[in-house]
This record gives C-alpha cells, sequence and structure tokens, in this order.
C-alpha cells in the first residue's frame, strides 16, 4: 500500500504557498491563484513519486472540503470583463444607403427580378365568399 501525498495550501496576500509532503520528504511552491497553486502541486507530486502510484490529498486549512470548495469557486467563475463598447457609426450614410435595414453580406444578395417583386405593392384580389349550399331534407 502506498502512503498518500498532501499537498497544503495557504493563501500569501494574492500568492498561494503549496507544500507537498509523503515518502518522507517535503517540497514547496508558490502561484499567483488556486488554480495554478493545484497545477504546481501536481508538478511537485511528480518529484516525489511515480504518477500511477501517487494518491493526492489537497487541504486548505486543513480540509479537503475547503480546497475543493475554493478550487471549484475559482474554476467555475467567470472573470470579470468590461461592456463591449459598440462605436457609432462613423456618418448617417450607412443608413440612407439602405434605408436603416442592415446590410446584405456580399453574395447573399436576391436576384433583382425576386427583390423587385418583395419591393411592388400587392394587388389587393376582391373578397371572395363561398357560395351557400342549402340543402333542406
Amino acid at each position: 500500500m502506498t502512503e498518500p501525498i498532501t499537498a497544503s495550501y495557504v493563501q500569501e496576500d494574492d500568492d498561494w504557498k503549496v507544500t507537498v509532503s509523503g515518502s518522507g520528504k517535503e517540497l514547496t511552491g508558490r502561484a499567483p491563484g488556486i488554480i495554478a497553486a493545484r497545477d504546481r502541486a501536481d508538478q511537485l507530486v511528480e518529484k516525489l513519486s511515480p504518477p500511477e502510484r501517487s494518491t493526492v490529498v489537497h487541504l486548505l486549512n486543513g480540509s479537503a472540503l475547503d480546497f475543493t470548495a475554493a478550487y471549484m469557486t475559482a474554476r467555475l467563475t467567470l472573470p470579470e470583463i468590461e461592456p463591449l463598447e459598440v462605436p457609432p457609426p462613423a456618418n448617417g450614410k450607412a443608413k440612407e444607403k439602405t434605408g436603416g435595414k442592415p446590410p446584405v453580406p456580399q453574395g447573399k444578395e436576391l436576384p433583382k427580378a425576386v427583390d423587385e417583386a418583395a419591393k411592388a405593392p400587392e394587388k389587393a384580389e376582391p373578397a371572395k365568399t363561398p357560395a351557400k349550399a342549402a340543402q333542406t331534407s
């Protein structure tokens, strides 16, 4: 049976210190965030033991649950980004050309005959009423 390897994490300001111990040895490293610290721990574990034989327990404040919660929160939290600003058009000519509609990509235009038929006003047809079919018995 193999001895488990322990990776202990301590936050120091914005950085994380990770200490990996096992097989009577101890290695330490630093990283700028908990995700990077977890990657650094994997590198240190490889130096201590062959990867196929190592069982690593990751601890934050002595708790595997605390580490898992902090690590998964960091993994699943999206970074804050500023909203995208769309600059106004350089001039009003773009709207005048297209009549306020977005431009059609080149090669995606309708054939001229179809386009003109779409623009032509439809002729009103007289309303047709169904003939009464009165049948009396």
